[in-house]
């Protein structure tokens, strides 16, 4: 059989039923925490741990991959009030932690793993506030 290697990044079921029958190997996820069907499978992040990656090209990684922990965020301008944004979050999650939802989703085979806004808001902070060195060496890798 011939051997094909491809590298990219994949979030849809096909990736995990390829991986299931063993026509793909993958070999480290992007996201933050692992996701659960590819359990055996470590994150980019446990690698740079393990192999004591410097701060500089973690930081950069994190800028370079933080669209894929993004997702499809919802967002509210700026200056809205706490007790508001709590409210929103708070909706949020119970919506997407109800019952009837998730068994509508999984009927549907759609994929749920939503992020928390607090969650979502750390990494936008760390991203907008990426030392200039990152932004430098980002822009290098963009040909800018």
């Amino acid at each position: 059989m011939p051997r094909f290697y491809y590298h990219g990044l994949f979030r849809s079921r096909a990736l995990y039923l390829l991986a299931q029958r063993g026509f793909v190997r993958v070999l480290f996820q992007t996201g933050l925490k692992r996701d659960a069907r590819l359990k055996d499978v470590p994150t980019i992040y446990e690698l740079m741990d393990k192999y004591k990656t410097s701060d500089g090209v973690r930081r950069l990684a994190k800028v370079v991959l933080a669209s894929g922990d993004f997702g499809r965020p919802i967002v509210a301008p700026p200056g809205v009030p706490a007790d508001r944004i709590k409210i929103l979050r708070d909706a949020f999650n119970k919506s997407v932690n109800d019952p009837a939802l998730l068994a509508e989703a999984e009927k549907r085979q759609l994929e749920m793993d939503p992020g928390t806004g607090e969650e979502l808001e750390s990494l936008a902070k760390e991203v907008i506030t990426a030392p200039s060195d990152v932004v430098e060496r980002m822009k290098k890798l963009l040909g800018m």
